[in-house]
């Protein structure tokens, strides 16, 4: 009996807490959803360029499943590379062919480099004497060389993101923040001091990891490290803002808890660990409402392909925006405790 009043005890607090529920079938069917649509993604089509190549190498290129794209000479080719425009070009100078490949992803790298040899083969007798450069990285970079900035981002993000929900929700629970609010302090106040407070642990906490990463792990960084470190420490004050946000629409750590596969893991997806272009339009369009896209895509472009502050504008604007906004929807948020 008493074990059949326990059963039935657990049962009442299930069904009282229906978002629990609710997320417990919703949440794992949401995100494998997510991975059906992207692991059953398209065959990934390389798009190169052509400099002076032969009519009888661009036909057999032509019947592959590439993008091609001709350019006047190696400058503009080139250009088209750091611009993203293409994944490498095939160039000939005296009959002698070369490549010249981004280098930043080995899975696109191994792809563009497959199709162009498998072409080259049969068309041209040199293509053993092959000239492979990369303009960025090498032919030995590996998986982790590629995903490491993007990691780099998403665990800054994660636990900065669960410590500051979680801590604030505890303030709230606790009634420290309702005798706070019985103070003569202003919201905005309050809220910039909790971002400020949290932000000085963060920024130790990102400095650590960006550190351990790049001097004891040899994370590749062929940019400055300090460009790395403001990235990581915008991204950080993203997930800040984010969780203190999200934090009063919970009521316990568990409905905290509950946010991770709805706002932290498919932000996964749309970071960088996967190529957006062979994946849905219908779902791609999500990675720009997401902040690890932004914060991916300029790791990216500092450790691997050792690009400056000009070339990471965009993306770290676009981190410092979410936080204002965030900011701002936490101060109005506050209302609901008191009106001042």
């Amino acid at each position: 009996m008493r074990i059949k009043a326990l059963v039935i005890r657990i049962m009442k607090q299930f069904y009282r807490d229906k978002r629990t529920v609710a997320m417990m079938i919703l949440a794992p069917i949401f995100i494998l959803t997510l991975l059906n649509l992207i692991f059953n993604s398209d065959v990934y089509e390389p798009k190169i360029g052509l400099v002076n190549v032969p009519e009888k190498v661009t036909a057999l290129l032509e019947e592959s499943d590439v993008t091609l794209s001709s350019y006047q000479d190696n400058k503009d080719a080139e250009k088209a590379i750091e611009d993203e425009k293409i994944d490498g070009f095939l160039s000939f100078e005296n009959q002698t062919p070369s490549i010249l490949i981004e280098g930043s992803d080995p899975t696109v790298n191994g792809t563009t480099l497959s199709t162009i040899k498998e072409v080259l083969q049969p068309a041209d007798s040199n293509a053993d004497h092959l000239n492979i450069e990369y303009l960025y990285g090498s032919k030995d970079i590996s998986q982790f060389d590629s995903f490491g900035p993007v990691l780099l981002g998403f665990f800054s993000f994660f636990f900065v993101f669960l410590v500051a929900g979680v801590s604030f929700l505890r303030e709230r629970t606790s009634g420290t923040l309702e005798r706070l609010l019985s103070s003569p302090i202003r919201r905005w106040e309050l809220v910039l001091s909790y971002v400020i407070g949290f932000g000085l642990f963060t920024m130790i906490q990102s400095s650590i990891i960006v550190v351990y990463s790049v001097y004891i792990l040899n994370m590749i960084n062929e940019g400055s490290i300090a460009y790395v470190l403001l990235t990581n420490l915008l991204l950080s004050l993203t997930a800040l803002t984010l969780g203190i946000l999200l934090s009063s629409f919970a009521k316990n750590e568990l409905q905290m808890m509950q946010f991770i596969p709805l706002i932290v893991v498919p932000q996964v997806f749309f970071s960088g660990l996967f190529n957006l272009e062979t994946i849905s339009s219908s779902i791609s369009w999500i990675s720009i409402i997401t902040p690890l896209y932004y914060a991916g895509d300029a790791l990216k472009d500092v450790m691997i392909r050792g690009k400056g502050f000009e070339d990471i504008i965009v993306p770290l604007a676009v981190l410092l925006g979410f936080s204002v906004i965030f900011i701002i929807i936490n101060i109005i948020s506050l209302k609901k405790y008191r009106k001042i």
